[in-house]
């Protein structure tokens, strides 16, 4: 198995993911507020949404005003859970979302966050709007 991939100078790794295919841990504890990664956002236009939800890509990017937006570093790769310790705020001003801790997050602990936001529900079931 690969050693898991990580971004130097942070406390997060990929690795495979009992949840789905892969995602985010942490390497090193992590404080509930913490900031955790704070990722660059490459705005796709939203008369192409049509043609990215017919690949892969469809389940990576966040609603971004109407456009969708594909999150570098690790911040597309994050799994949802109902139960997050984790969760993102979205800045499409600045086309950058920043991954923060809701809750205290252990070494080897899988970071996860809502898909339809803080304390939301998914808008649709088997569709998030993250």
């Amino acid at each position: 198995m690969p050693a898991p991939l990580g971004l130097a100078g942070t406390k997060i790794a990929v690795g495979v993911s009992p949840i789905h295919g892969r995602g985010v841990f942490a390497t090193a504890p992590i404080a509930a507020g913490e900031e955790i990664e704070v990722c660059p956002v490459l705005r796709l236009p939203a008369q192409q949404r049509d043609l990215i939800d017919q690949t892969l890509i469809f389940e990576y990017y966040f609603d971004w005003d109407g456009d969708a937006g594909l999150a570098f570093g690790f911040g597309s790769l994050y799994n949802h859970s109902g139960t997050p310790n984790a969760e993102y705020l979205k800045d499409t001003a600045n086309d950058i979302v920043t991954i923060r801790a809701i809750a205290a997050i252990g070494t080897g602990e899988e970071i996860t966050f809502s898909y339809s936001g803080p304390g939301q529900a998914s808008a649709r079931p088997g569709r998030y709007v993250r």
